[in-house]
């Protein structure tokens, strides 16, 4: 998927954070949710206002599902646990981000997004509480703003060191592909406190507990199978110790009596016509082509490259992360517009003439601390025009690697044109549909009556059951009805 406006995010750590340093108020604090001094420096105004101008962005990089009545739900059921934390006075924010990955993350000051992906793993609303609450623990905990801060006394002195990283994103246009940036690594002890704050939330909300230890066994499960490209899986940015799920059944026995709410009926037949995995009208990739068949083009990646589709630009980044290829909507009225626009950004040197439109270019040498070498990155940028929209198309390395890459990157960005084949422009995603069985059968029954467009271990994943399990009348049961696209 491909957007008019580019938008890049500096990293959290670094670009943001270090002007803060010199307005905050250093020392620590006591957490009202943990009961734990932290070092803090960062208040919490700045902690709302970081979280407001990254939700804009996550916004426009990823983009929202758009679907009302699930926006409205995801808000309606966070909102209530999160008025019953420690910090009920923050603005908090609840959206269903528009990608078919299994995850949840959060950014500081309450705002709280899940996947369309991590939506359909679900069997009951009590499991997507168990998420959001450990999501919204992670917030009232303040572990993104602790480690920010524990980052900016460790990281002033690399300023400089970190130019050249900045450049390599910045010309990416991709936000380090896949805005790993968003999702910090939390330690172990941040996720077990983590758990810990979402089973309390669950509890005071009325939610069965037991949701939450089924939750993670079922997601574990959802990310060994695999996911869509542009965000990383729950799992590698959850990190997962084998006893997770045992440690926060243990605790169940103390929890108070009364916490039984589920909704796994009413959850159910909400998730009837939700979109499942990519959506091919936003682009899709067959043997390293790329169709697009919203803006009717198609573009080669080289061979063995992986090509991640997101919603403002495509880029294909080879085997060892060094090298790229990157298409995006230029901001100007033409190719020339937009070439003159390019070298008049600071530090970006213009190189000889690859073709019409097409330049080799060098971001200036700045000196690494670490090394004292002289850095830089170099590539070829062109610009050409389909369908009177300005692409810009970019491929980059180091300079150790572009000349192994550049014949078949040079390739790439040149291999832009129209899309005219119907079989490629005709295509539409595969749903979740929601059956109520008439009689009791197996999940090779089900599969046979009722063919879904995933095999039967996804979907005995995706129903939270095993492969052999026998299903009663009367139950809901999920299966996936294919849509349109190549090869079907």
């Amino acid at each position: 998927m491909i957007s008019r406006k580019v938008i890049h995010l500096p990293g959290i750590a670094l670009a943001l954070m270090v002007p803060f340093l010199l307005l905050s108020p250093g020392g620590c604090a006591v957490n009202p949710a943990t009961g734990e001094r932290q070092l803090v420096l960062i208040s919490e105004q700045q902690e709302i206002s970081m979280g407001r101008q990254y939700d804009q962005q996550v916004q426009a990089q990823l983009g929202l599902y758009n679907d009302d009545t699930w926006q409205q739900y995801i808000q309606q059921v966070g909102g209530a646990l999160a008025a019953r934390t420690e910090r009920p006075e923050l603005s908090w924010q609840f959206r269903v981000i528009d990608d078919p990955t299994v995850n949840a993350f959060a950014l500081p000051g309450g705002y709280i997004y899940v996947t369309r992906g991590i939506l359909a793993g679900f069997n009951s609303e009590a499991e997507l509480a168990s998420v959001l609450g450990h999501e919204i623990g992670h917030v009232t905990a303040r572990h993104s703003v602790e480690q920010i801060s524990r980052a900016q006394l460790t990281q002033l002195g690399l300023v400089a060191g970190a130019i050249l990283s900045e450049d390599f994103r910045r010309y990416a246009g991709l936000a380090q592909m896949g805005l790993q940036v968003l999702f910090l690594k939390f330690s172990r002890d941040d996720e077990r406190q983590a758990d810990d704050l979402g089973l309390r939330y669950m509890a005071r909300g009325g939610y069965d507990p037991s949701a939450m230890p089924n939750v993670f066994d079922l997601l574990e499960r959802q990310s060994a199978l695999g996911g869509g490209q542009r965000l990383p899986e729950w799992q590698s940015t959850h990190p997962s110790p084998a006893n997770r799920s045992q440690r926060i059944r243990e605790q169940l026995a103390a929890l108070p009596a009364g916490r039984n709410r589920v909704n796994r009926e009413g959850y159910l037949r909400r998730l009837d016509g939700l979109t499942y995995g990519e959506n091919p009208d936003e682009g899709y990739t067959i043997d390293n082509v790329f169709y697009h068949p919203g803006m009717r083009f198609r573009m080669d990646f080289p061979a063995g490259w992986k090509v991640i589709n997101q919603r403002q630009a495509v880029g294909g980044i080879n085997a060892t992360e060094d090298a790229m290829v990157v298409l995006t909507l230029a901001d100007a009225a033409t190719p020339d517009e937009a070439l003159r626009a390019f070298f008049a950004e600071e530090g970006i040197e213009r190189g000889a003439r690859y073709r019409e439109n097409y330049y080799h270019f060098r971001t200036t040498p700045q000196r690494d601390p670490s090394s004292g070498t002289q850095q830089f990155i170099q590539g070829i940028v062109g610009f050409v025009t389909h369908q009177d929209r300005v692409f810009s198309l970019l491929t980059y390395a180091l300079p150790e690697r572009w000349n192994q890459v550049r014949y078949e990157a040079a390739g790439s960005i040149t291999s832009l044109r129209p899309l005219t084949e119907s079989r490629y422009l005709d295509v539409s995603p595969d749903r979740l549909e929601v059956i109520t069985l008439d009689r009791a059968m197996t999940l090779a029954d089900f599969q046979g009556r009722y063919p879904s467009a995933v095999t039967m271990e996804q979907l005995a994943v995706l129903n939270g059951i095993t492969p052999d399990a026998r299903l009663e009348a009367g139950r809901l049961v999920k299966r996936i009805v294919p849509g349109r696209r190549p090869g079907r």
